[in-house]
């Protein structure tokens, strides 16, 4: 990210907000109409009424999001290690480094 301070205006649920963050304006933009997003699926699951409680879920569900896809990066990290060990062994001994 960089040092400079953007700030960006976004809606959510009908609000607006004005967001500083050293983040691009398409970025926040973005972020923000995922977060949107996920509040609106909430609303509009009829399950929820009051907007509060749709951000609460909506977080939870894109925490959830964000717990599975780390989970996923440490998956693809153990077997790119057993790959590398593998590939390893095929290597002349003088080239087989750690």
């Amino acid at each position: 990210m960089s040092s400079i301070k953007h700030s960006t205006r976004v809606t959510i649920c009908g609000e607006d907000y004005n967001i500083r963050s050293d983040s691009t304006p398409e970025h926040t933009r973005a972020v923000a109409a995922y977060v949107d997003a996920k509040i609106r699926e909430v609303l509009e699951s009829a399950a929820v009424v009051e907007s509060h409680k749709a951000a609460i879920l909506a977080a939870l569900q894109i925490t959830d999001e964000l717990f599975e896809a780390r989970s996923g990066q440490g998956e693809v990290a153990d077997a790119m290690k057993t790959l590398s060990g593998e590939l390893r062994r095929w290597l002349p001994p003088g080239r087989r480094q750690a």
